[in-house]
C-alpha cells in the first residue's frame, strides 16, 4: 500500500514544443498548517522561464519562474489547476530537460515539496 504524499505534482504532458501550453496538477494533502503554495520551474543550462497563463481556471499573466499561492487565495480546494507556456527552444541536441516543484510554505520555511520532469522540444 503507497502513502499518500502531503503534496504532489503532475504533469499532463511528458513534452512540448516551444510556445505550447503545458497543463499541471497540484494537490495537497498536508494536514498541518501552511501559508502558501509555490510552483516554480527551471529549465536546463538556460536561464529562460515559464508563463503562467492560468490559475484555476482563471486566466493570470504571471512571466516568473516562481508562481507563489497563498492559502486564503485556494479558498478550501485541495487542488490547484495551472497552464504555462515558454519560449524557450533548445539550443543544442534535440530537447531541453525541465524540472517543475511544488513547496508548502510555513512561516518562511518549506515543510514538504515534490518535483516532476518533462522535456521542452525542438520543432
Amino acid at each position: 500500500m503507497s502513502a499518500q504524499k502531503d503534496v504532489s505534482i503532475s504533469l499532463a504532458e511528458s513534452s512540448i514544443v516551444a510556445g505550447n501550453d503545458l497543463h499541471g496538477t497540484v494537490v495537497i494533502n498536508y494536514s498541518g498548517r501552511f501559508d502558501s503554495v509555490v510552483i516554480n520551474s527551471q529549465i536546463e543550462n538556460s536561464s529562460d522561464v515559464f508563463s503562467y497563463t492560468c490559475l484555476n481556471d482563471k486566466n493570470i499573466k504571471h512571466p516568473y519562474a516562481r508562481l507563489s499561492i497563498f492559502k486564503s487565495e485556494l479558498a478550501g480546494t485541495n487542488t490547484i489547476n495551472f497552464t504555462a507556456t515558454t519560449n524557450h527552444i533548445p539550443a543544442e541536441g534535440e530537447y531541453t530537460n525541465v524540472k517543475f516543484r511544488v513547496s508548502i510554505i510555513q512561516e518562511h520555511k518549506e515543510v514538504v515539496s515534490d518535483v516532476t520532469f518533462t522535456k521542452i522540444l525542438k520543432a
